[in-house]
């Protein structure tokens, strides 16, 4: 895939800039680690969930591609201050809104289209920490050298 780790990189940077909320923020390989909840919170773990590459647009000559790509982006909060992890899920909705007003439109590498959002779910909510995932899209080009 054309630009995996620098746009991945770019939208770390993005959600890391001056007022953000989070107190880290990583890619798959930090996810990986993270067993029960991440170390510190609120954090959030940006990776590549998927590409899907459609046909060949020429008829003729080298072969031309886009190559739709979707991101996932993990934002987990702690909060024990309140009962049935309602102080956590009060966390996520902010952290979510920061999520997505950072990376709606943002354009993570010279050769993306700008990253939409597609779609987002509640992945886990137990002990004061709740994980949601949200997906955003992208797309660039591949063609062949």
């Amino acid at each position: 895939m054309a630009g995996g780790w620098p746009m991945i990189q770019a939208m770390i940077d993005k959600l890391l800039e001056s007022g953000t909320p989070f107190r880290m923020v990583g890619g798959a390989g930090d996810l990986a680690n993270v067993k029960d909840r991440p170390t510190t919170s609120p954090a959030a773990f940006v990776y590549v969930a998927a590409d899907q590459s459609l046909p060949n647009e020429r008829a003729t000559g080298r072969v031309l591609q886009r190559s739709e790509i979707e991101i996932g982006v993990v934002i987990v909060a702690s909060n024990l201050s309140a009962t049935n992890n309602a102080a956590a899920a009060a966390d996520i909705e902010a952290l979510k809104a920061y999520v997505r007003a950072q990376l709606i439109g943002f354009q993570p590498g010279g050769d993306t289209e700008p990253l939409e959002h597609h779609a987002g779910e509640l992945q886990q909510a137990i002990g004061g920490t709740v994980w949601f995932e949200d997906i955003y899209r992208t797309a660039t080009y591949l063609q062949e050298s």
